[in-house]
């Protein structure tokens, strides 16, 4: 006597229920990676466009007890934030830092700020600028 086969002929009904999960699998990764994408892509446009604060250091000079920057800041008209510098001494210490705030509507602010120190400072460094 022969068995008769349970199996359902291939093709006739659609796929296996293992097709169907890898299928979904598949369009679930394909959601979640675009979703990702977009999600990186925003942060990143916002890292870039909302940075409306740069400045460089122009000159400084070196006391015993600070150090006398000209800090060059370029903003947009009525942004304001503040900027980070510090100084470091012959051997790498560091010996000073210190916030400066800017304010108001011009968009290019040339100003000498004295940082004070606690040693002979030999660098000023700027550490970068943020909008508030």
């Amino acid at each position: 006597m022969s068995t008769a086969s349970t199996r359902l002929p291939e093709g006739r009904y659609g796929g296996t229920s293992d097709e169907r999960a890898d299928r979904r699998l598949r369009t679930a990764g394909v959601i979640l990676g675009a979703l990702l994408l977009v999600l990186v892509g925003y942060w990143a446009y916002h890292y870039v466009v909302e940075s409306r604060i740069s400045a460089q250091v122009v000159t400084f000079d070196a006391s015993a007890d600070a150090v006398k920057v000209h800090l060059e800041v370029h903003k947009d008209s009525g942004t304001s934030g503040y900027c980070t510098l510090r100084s470091q001494a012959a051997d790498g210490s560091e010996v000073g830092r210190a916030d400066f705030r800017f304010t108001g509507s011009a968009t290019q602010i040339d100003r000498v700020v004295t940082l004070r120190t606690t040693a002979r400072g030999t660098t000023a460094e700027l550490l970068g600028c943020h909008a508030d």
